[in-house]
Order: structure tokens, then C-alpha cells, then sequence
């Protein structure tokens, strides 16, 4: 196969096809295309992404290189180089919170580790480079502060709270909760009107700093909370979590209807405790079922974003204050990982859908 002449009028061409993933606008009409120079021996690409999409910067890379590749195969040297594009969040709802993306996770019921992929989504974005927020907005049981071994009253800094922060590699993660504001062991006890100004003056107040992503824990079931953030903040979109069972994927399949009920969509199904692994025999138990959440997802028309399995150091990190540190394990890390890959593809796949933007008028 001879394949077409490389110029850079026809490697712009080709570029014009693939859709930054945040905006899905062609990269092209973005001015992220940096640099470019195409010949007969050489196609040198320079593509600017933002840190909302780290995640799949190197997947859109290996994509252009494979096009570059496929369309012009007679040239031997094909180098795609992504670089950082700026691209600042606006200010979202009453509140005027800086972010591209707020991400709910909440479960049908407690005890799914609906907590533990929350703040593993939070660290793996944060890992791979975007600006993340943590917020635990389970008043009545915080335990994203334990999970990750931040503690200590939040202090206010010019009517602002400062929230805790964790370093997570490239960068670092803004954290708040109830947990740090109540004496451990003490009960919250408040009806719907609390609940409401508690979670906004912590949306509000909390000295987050501009975001591509808020994360926020969900209190577990079909409370106050999830109508209090339809009201202040407009959602990007949930991600329920449950465990195979199917008394859990009941409760899972009512949180999917209360999310609908307010208008916040859907961004996918995680399966958690899917299975487990014995590590003398390598034989697994599917302990609470199999599959259930991938076939629930698929039902519901729902994205599955992964599964997670039984692992003795994931309950260990997680014990230990060290939920990050299940990047660090060869096991966890390749599930975990997934889970945030395919998350944001789901986001940059939407953002692909709607239509294009109207082409500003000549003047």
C-alpha cells in the first residue's frame, strides 16, 4: 500500500477528524494542533489536551499515531507529542463553584465501599494529572477523613475554610468533610433544612481553588443530599456502586431512579467485591455472585465502569489511612485505573455527541 503524499495540509485534514475530549470540538478548531511538519520521512505532531482529559492523554496519543500510521504508511518516523492546554473552569450554580465536572458517587445501600472508589476515583484522576476535590458528603458517616489519614479541625482563612490536603504525586487533593468539623465517635442528628446548609456552606466555603473534577461521597440510599446538590449545583453526572448481590443491585437500581428522578445523569455502574482471588491456590470465589452489576448497567443502559475484587490490601490501606496507596500495588492498580479511564471516556464520549457549537459570524 502506497498510501496518500504526507503534507501538513493533509495531516491537519486527518487531525480535523479526531475530537479533543473535553469539549468533542475537532482539535483543529481549538487551536490545540501546536505544531506540525510532514514530509516524505517524517510527520512530527504536537497536540495540546487539558488536564480535565489526563487520563486519556496517552490513549489519544497511541490513537493519532495509529491514524498517522494507517493514512500515511510509506513514512518511517511518526512522533505525536502532547503538551498541556490551558482552559479555565467557569463558575457552576448558586454557588459559583470553579469546575468542569461534578461527579457523584453514591450507592443504594452502606457497605458496598462506595466510600473507597470515591476517593480512588478522586486519587486516580488526581495521579494522572487533573485538578481534583474530594468532598464527603456522607454527614451522618464520613469516613473518607479515615480513609486517607487526614484529620484536624479545617482552619478559615479570609472567610474561607481551608480544606485538608493530600499528596497524591502530580498533584495535590483538596479535602472536605464532615468528619474533620464533629468529634470522632459523635453523631450528627439533623433533619433535611441542616443537612441542606451544611453541604452548601461546604460547596460554597471551601477554599477548592479552579477544578476539572469535584468528587463528591454520597451518603449510601435515597436521602435529602442528592436533592439539595440538584438545587445548588448542576451535576455532570452520577456513578452508582454496588456489590454482585442482588438484594444490593435492588438497592443500586433505586438509587439509578432517584438520580433520574432529578434530573442528574448517569455516568456508569462500578462493581465492587466482585470477586475474590485466593493467593495460595490462585483459584477465585465468586463470593456475593457474579456479573450482576455489568448485567444490571446493561439493562438500566447504563456505561459499566469496572469491577473491583476482594483484596487483603485494599481493606489493609484502607485501615491503615493509605487509600492511595493502592495505586502503588500491582494488583489493585490495573482495576482502579480502568474504572477512572473508562469514566472519563464516558464523559468525553457525551461530550462527542452534542451537537456542534454555531460558527461565530465574519465580521
Amino acid at each position: 500500500m502506497s498510501g496518500l503524499p504526507a503534507d501538513a495540509a493533509a495531516v491537519r485534514a486527518l487531525l480535523a477528524g479526531v475530537a479533543d475530549p473535553e469539549s468533542g470540538r475537532p482539535l483543529t478548531e481549538m487551536d490545540q494542533v501546536r505544531s506540525l511538519t510532514a514530509d516524505a520521512t517524517s510527520i512530527a505532531v504536537s497536540v495540546g489536551l487539558t488536564t480535565h482529559s489526563a487520563v486519556l492523554w496517552a490513549a489519544t496519543r497511541a490513537r493519532i499515531e495509529e491514524l498517522l500510521r494507517s493514512r500515511f504508511p510509506t513514512v518511517p518516523a511518526v512522533t505525536v507529542e502532547i503538551v498541556p492546554h490551558d482552559r479555565p473552569p467557569g463558575k457552576l450554580g448558586q454557588i459559583g463553584l470553579e469546575a468542569k465536572s461534578v461527579i457523584a458517587v453514591g450507592s443504594g445501600k452502606g457497605g458496598v465501599g462506595k466510600s473507597t472508589i470515591a476517593a480512588s476515583i478522586a486519587i486516580g484522576l488526581a495521579r494522572a494529572g487533573s485538578r481534583v476535590g474530594l468532598l464527603d458528603a456522607d454527614v451522618y458517616g464520613p469516613s473518607v477523613p479515615h480513609l486517607l489519614g487526614l484529620e484536624g479541625r479545617p482552619q478559615i482563612e479570609n472567610g474561607k475554610i481551608l480544606p485538608q490536603v493530600l499528596d497524591v504525586g502530580r498533584q495535590r487533593l483538596p479535602v472536605m468533610s464532615m468528619g474533620f468539623l464533629v468529634p470522632a465517635g459523635e453523631a450528627v442528628v439533623w433533619r433535611g433544612p441542616m443537612l441542606h446548609g451544611a453541604i452548601t456552606q461546604m460547596l460554597r466555603d471551601t477554599l477548592w481553588g479552579p477544578l476539572d473534577y469535584l468528587v463528591i461521597d454520597m451518603p449510601p440510599g435515597t436521602g435529602d443530599i442528592a436533592l439539595t446538590l440538584s438545587q445548588v449545583l448542576p451535576l455532570t453526572g452520577a456513578v452508582v456502586v454496588c456489590t454482585p448481590q442482588d438484594v444490593a443491585l435492588l438497592d443500586a437500581t433505586k438509587a439509578i431512579a432517584m438520580f433520574r428522578k432529578v434530573n442528574i445523569p448517569l455516568l456508569g455502574m462500578v462493581e465492587n467485591m466482585a470477586f475474590f482471588v485466593c493467593p495460595d491456590t490462585g483459584k477465585r470465589y465468586d463470593i456475593f455472585g457474579s456479573g450482576g452489576a455489568k448485567r444490571t448497567a446493561q439493562e438500566l443502559e447504563i456505561p459499566f465502569l469496572g469491577e473491583l475484587p476482594i483484596q487483603i490490601p485494599i481493606r489493609e490501606h484502607g485501615d491503615a489511612g493509605r487509600t492511595a496507596a493502592n495505586y502503588d500495588d500491582p494488583q489493585a492498580r490495573p482495576y482502579l485505573e480502568a474504572i477512572c479511564s473508562r469514566l472519563v471516556g464516558t464523559l468525553a464520549a457525551a461530550s462527542a455527541a452534542r451537537p456542534p457549537l454555531p460558527s461565530l459570524p465574519v465580521l
